[in-house]
């Protein structure tokens, strides 16, 4: 209605129609068509676009939720696939083969074209210097002397008489025959083609189909105006109905489901949580510390008893005495060994044969 009145009363701010652009206004005809030409449009275009706008929501929901994921999925599963098998099939097969027969192809191709100068291009060259060249010598001297003076005697006789009998007779018969008969056939004929085609075609384009062909252009313009204006409207009604599903689905579905949510599920869960899961959780983490507990005194208890086995298969190493460090008082110096000491080569007090090294006896084998 709004529409109707804003058509029936312009305002300032609409702009006025121009004149079409034979310079005339359409005047009653486009005022007689265009109300009935809208009204019909409207009621056309409002169940296309309500079906356009659902169209662009499902076609929204299903992308994002449906046809996106399923793109990632194939393109992840392709790349796992045919990518990489692919690209591992090129690197390690398909690019030494080529390699390889491209090396191959070289080599047929030095050994083809050494075989072709060798057979061919050589054998070829010594004929064409020993016999083509003099025999050509021979026939352009020939052509020169004999055969071009008799070429260009014969060929002036014969355009002599290609003059006098040939085309002396066809430049009179054109000049004077056939050029005045084809003026006159051409004159008739552009006079009957004017007064049978030329006015009928002219009357038939400036009487019947210009002013048939504004009509046409007006009622083209309205209706085109019409389906602006209807999609417009049709796409205000569609918010609107959308609005209302929208309110709709969150008074039937989301405000119950809210409720029973926060009423129901949100109390169960938090009692689940507190009677059930963090007790579970309590004894599952208990359970889990004493089996680490058990198993670390399995493990010290197999340790002792490699260490048992160890000590009666090899006996015990001797412990270490550690010597105290006196803070004060002079230097410790060794007392000086005897002659008969040096001479024997006896081992000094402070050295333990069990710490050389180089000793056929170790602390492992030693008794």
């Amino acid at each position: 209605m709004d529409l109707i009145e804003q058509e029936r009363t312009p305002g300032p701010e609409r702009p006025e129609r121009r004149p079409d652009g034979h310079g005339e206004d359409p005047g009653c005809l486009a005022v007689a068509v265009r109300l009935p030409v809208r009204l019909l449009v409207l009621a056309l275009v409002v169940p296309a676009r309500l079906l356009w706008d659902a169209l662009l929501l499902a076609g929204a929901f299903l992308w994002r939720y449906a046809l996106r994921p399923l793109g990632r999925a194939l393109g992840w599963l392709g790349r796992t696939l045919v990518v990489v098998p692919v690209q591992w099939l090129a690197e390690w097969v398909l690019v030494p083969l080529c390699r390889a027969l491209l090396w191959l192809l070289s080599a047929l191709w030095r050994g083809t074209g050494w075989l072709l100068r060798t057979l061919v291009v050589t054998p070829l060259t010594w004929l064409y210097r020993a016999v083509f060249t003099p025999l050509g010598h021979g026939a352009q001297w020939l052509w020169a002397r004999a055969l071009a003076p008799l070429g260009r005697g014969v060929g002036a006789g014969l355009a002599w008489l290609l003059r006098v009998c040939v085309l002396v007779p066809l430049s009179w018969l054109w000049t004077w025959v056939l050029v005045p008969v084809g003026r006159g056939l051409g004159y008739a004929l552009y006079w009957t083609l004017r007064l049978l085609v030329h006015y009928p075609a002219v009357g038939l384009w400036r009487w019947l189909l210009v002013p048939l062909g504004r009509a046409l252009a007006v009622v083209g313009r309205e209706v085109v105006d019409a389906l602006g204006h209807a999609w417009r409207i049709a796409g205000r009604i569609s918010r609107a109905v959308g609005r209302f599903l929208g309110a709709a689905f969150a008074l039937l579905f989301k405000a119950p489901a809210t409720w029973v949510y926060r009423t129901v599920c949100t109390p169960v869960g938090h009692l689940v949580r507190d009677v059930l899961w963090r007790p579970a959780a309590r004894v599952a983490r208990e359970v889990g510390h004493g089996a680490r507990q058990a198993l670390a005194s399995v493990r010290e208890g197999a340790r002792q008893a490699r260490a048992d086995v160890r000590r009666m298969l090899f006996g015990s190493r001797p412990e270490r005495t550690a010597v105290p460090r006196t803070s004060a008082g002079p230097p410790h110096t060794a007392p000086p060994r005897a002659p008969h000491q040096q001479a024997s080569g006896s081992p000094e007090p402070g050295d333990d044969p069990r710490r050389t090294l180089g000793k056929s006896k170790t602390a492992l084998t030693k008794d």
